[in-house]
């Protein structure tokens, strides 16, 4: 699935802001990959899940949340994944690259990006071949989901893009 225009076109507007914006642009209610969800519900791997992917143990199965409270969650829950990514990666990245590794990351979580293929192939230099990875990730519960395809599809797009022409 190519990205929407209007989602395209939030993240080129987004570049000035960091790769932290892009990637909460990305993950966000705003149209992003996540779809945001203002009660908990159990996520495909039956964890339970609220807002734009939070897990944990605060969430709280009777509360409806508001936008505020889901765009901290979002923001707090992003701190510790840049973070991670940014002591692990050893080459130099662009915002949109460093922006798609920080909604990897968020997703499949910082001990899978760690330990993952993808990270060495990045550190050796071999980005394309790192993107590429990205579409290795696409199973949940042990079963293939369109939804995680196609998020790693925009993932894999922002990942390869060296500036906002190369957004697809």
């Amino acid at each position: 699935m190519a990205m929407s225009e209007s989602l395209r076109n939030k993240l080129i507007a987004a570049a000035g802001g960091g790769s932290m914006l892009i990637a909460t642009i990305l993950l966000s209610g705003q149209g992003g990959v996540e779809g945001r969800e203002y009660k908990a519900y159990k996520d495909v791997a039956g964890v339970p899940t609220v807002c734009d992917g939070h897990t944990g143990p605060d969430v709280q199965w009777n509360k409806k949340y508001t936008d505020r409270e889901c765009d901290n969650l979002l923001w707090k829950d992003l701190q510790p994944v840049k973070k991670l990514v940014d002591s692990q990666v050893k080459i130099p990245l662009g915002e949109y690259q460093r922006a798609a590794l920080y909604s990897f990351a968020y997703n499949v979580g910082t001990n899978a990006f760690a330990n993952s293929t993808l990270l060495k192939k990045l550190n050796a230099g071999d980005v394309d071949g790192a993107c590429d990875e990205l579409r290795r990730w696409v199973y949940a519960g042990g079963q293939k989901w369109r939804g995680l395809m196609n998020r790693r599809d925009m993932e894999r797009s922002l990942c390869l893009a060296e500036s906002a022409n190369d957004l697809k």
